[in-house]
């Protein structure tokens, strides 16, 4: 059986503009929108049908979708980023910023931790790890 991964569905007020972002932030691409929901993935993503052992090799994309109330706790679930080694993760951190996103506080000590904590538009928390290189 090859049972994957397959999304993460995130909720949003307005999912047009948070898919057209976050496809910003991971350099990903949209591949479908409708009222009612947008999809983006990897742009390196396979559009053809997979071979069973490939299937799982694949990552997941991120489906939007709409709902009608706006967040009012901490995520339960969020994503982490990490940036490569060869990377600049602060001069990445302010190009986040720039894009629209905020730093969050939710109890982290920031002289003690490897990551640093930030919102999308919406306020959904996602963390940028420490470079990394696998």
């Amino acid at each position: 059986m090859a049972l994957k991964w397959y999304t993460v569905v995130i909720d949003c007020q307005d999912l047009h503009a948070q898919a057209r972002w976050w496809a910003g932030v991971l350099d990903w691409q949209l591949v479908y929108e409708a009222d009612d929901e947008a999809v983006i993935v990897p742009k390196h993503a396979e559009d053809r049908p997979l071979a069973a052992e490939e299937w799982p090799t694949v990552g997941p994309g991120l489906v939007f979708v709409s709902v009608g109330e706006g967040k009012t706790a901490k995520n339960r679930l969020h994503l982490d980023l990490a940036p490569h080694i060869s990377d600049d993760r602060d001069a990445l951190i302010e190009s986040l910023l720039a894009r629209g996103a905020t730093r969050v506080n939710i109890g982290q000590d920031e002289s003690t931790v490897s990551w640093t904590v930030l919102a999308d538009p919406e306020g959904n928390e996602f963390c940028v790890l420490s470079a990394r290189d696998r």
